[in-house]
């Protein structure tokens, strides 16, 4: 139903918005799964993960799959993370987008003084903190949220320094309304995003779709290419790709450059097909499946 992004400073109360914004929800009369992805839930170090551009990438890389997979009309999705990057918060728009659920960014807003007074008594309390480097690195680049951006809107601000983080607070609050809130034609100020050919696409290579059809379709073509050297020349019979499977049934030679040529083809129609009718198919037997049909359509050999 919707795609909460927390964003703000290391150490702002972040992950304790998210937590009162879950329980908030949770009280309420919203019917969905409320569910919050941050880099506890996969075990990753803050330190660790912010140490280099690699690491940083791949910790953005891993929280974002895990929305892709879990964005849908039926819960609501909390992500407590930096998300310090105008250029990725965007790219979980269009997760919500493609999915056509309600968005939001919920902003800490606290000074960068407050936060480093925070993160050194963390520090002290034997609590996680990021050490000065990382955590001077981090503010210095973190991209502040702007309404007039459609990915940061609408944006809700909780200023945490100045008063308690907690169910009852006025961002918190308003959050909760705006997620709760009925959506009909009245309903003016409720964003439901709506999906486009370019993020359906996009979802469909996100969910490895389009990894899956890649490799399928190569063992066919590996397989036809190893039962030809085999024949030398001599008549094929039906080649076999697995239990379960149809077989392939080619009476004359075919080059590799004719094989690339129907693979490309295959992949591309079954994409275009995906993005109006069925979903392409997601696990590599039912893409082989549909490929070795496509050949023996279209090599002729079927009555």
């Amino acid at each position: 139903m919707a795609l909460v992004v927390i964003c703000g400073q290391p150490c702002s109360g972040k992950s304790t918005a998210a937590k009162c914004l879950a329980e908030a929800l949770n009280e309420s009369e919203c019917k969905q799964t409320v569910r919050i992805i941050d880099e506890t839930s996969f075990h990753l170090d803050r330190n660790q993960s912010y140490a280099n551009m690699p690491s940083e990438k791949n910790l953005r890389g891993v929280l974002r799959s895990e929305v892709d997979r879990s964005v849908s009309k039926d819960n609501i999705i909390i992500v407590d993370s930096l998300n310090s990057i105008k250029g990725y918060r965007y790219e979980l728009w269009c997760l919500a987008r493609a999915a056509g659920i309600r968005y939001c960014v919920l902003y800490c807003d606290v000074g960068e003084s407050h936060c480093r007074k925070w993160n050194e008594e963390r520090r002290e309390k034997g609590e996680a903190a990021y050490n000065d480097v990382i955590f001077e690195d981090l503010v210095r680049r973190f991209e502040k949220p702007d309404r007039r951006n459609r990915w940061d809107s609408p944006l809700f601000e909780l200023w945490a320094h100045n008063d308690r983080v907690e169910r009852s607070s006025i961002a918190i609050v308003d959050v909760v309304s705006y997620l709760t809130k009925k959506a009909d034609s009245k309903s003016r100020d409720v964003k439901i995003l709506q999906p486009t050919i370019a993020t359906q696409n996009t979802r469909f290579s996100a969910a490895n779709s389009l990894y899956e059809m890649d490799r399928a379709t190569q063992e066919v073509i590996n397989a036809i290419v190893e039962a030809q050297s085999q024949s030398i020349g001599g008549p094929l019979a039906s080649i076999s790709i697995g239990q379960g499977l149809p077989n392939i049934d080619i009476s004359r030679s075919v080059g590799l450059p004719e094989l690339r040529r129907l693979r490309r083809t295959f992949i591309k129609l079954t994409g275009q097909t995906s993005l109006s009718g069925r979903p392409p198919p997601s696990d590599s037997n039912s893409a082989k499946r549909m490929f070795v049909d496509y050949l023996n359509r279209e090599l002729g050999t079927i009555a």
